[in-house]
């Protein structure tokens, strides 16, 4: 074998060593592309996964929100109902308890002008004359009697003598003056007032004093 020969196989082997290297390298180099290929699909894939969460995150968030506003009109719609019915509750009550108060109103305005007419008729009567003694017991133990009945019922008489004139109870007759007496003072009553259950029913009919 001549130095010729041996030069030969060495550039061979040589060459051939190349090859092999050139080729690991495309190898090396396909698989660093389809690698780099395979990891953008990945990325691709999970930003279409995460921008379809955050839609339907939004979705959710969206009908929470909805879901909160209604309970919310229903509880404002439950409370305005519950209002008014205490409310209507509240009327009503009172409205009975007004019926029930005033419902004798006309019966007791009845019923004063026979206390005005026992009154008048006691008046009349001599409570120191024998013959007139029983006649007077008798009378005014009846105007007793209904005066007492009309109290139970809240039927109050406003006799308003002496006292300072109050044009919200009385009704001025006339005005008098009259020495010793302050101005505006009732110096007389005609007829007694009424009030039931604190409602003036009557007014007190008087004579006042003036300057």
């Amino acid at each position: 074998m001549t130095t010729e020969s041996t030069n030969t196989d060495k550039d061979v082997s040589a060459t051939e060593a190349e090859v092999n290297t050139t080729e690991e390298q495309v190898v090396e180099q396909n698989d660093v592309e389809q690698t780099e290929a395979t990891a953008e699909v990945v990325e691709e894939e999970v930003v279409v996964e995460l921008s379809a969460e955050q839609q339907k995150i939004a979705e959710l968030e969206q009908a929470l929100a909805a879901a909160q506003m209604t309970v919310a009109d229903q509880k404002d719609s439950v409370i305005r109902a519950k209002a008014e019915v205490d409310n209507m509750r509240r009327r009503s009550a009172q409205e009975v308890d007004k019926a029930k108060k005033f419902a004798l109103e006309k019966f007791a305005g009845e019923m004063l002008n026979v206390v005005d007419n026992l009154e008048r008729g006691l008046a009349t009567i001599d409570a120191e004359a024998e013959e007139q003694k029983a006649i007077f017991e008798g009378v005014n133990l009846t105007l007793q009697g209904l005066s007492s009945g009309l109290e139970k019922f809240g039927v109050k008489a406003v006799d308003p003598q002496d006292q300072p004139f109050n044009p919200e109870l009385h009704q001025a007759m006339s005005m008098q003056e009259v020495e010793g007496v302050e101005p505006n003072t009732v110096i007389a009553v005609m007829q007694k007032g009424y009030e039931l259950n604190g409602r003036l029913i009557r007014p007190a009919m008087v004579m006042v004093s003036k300057a």
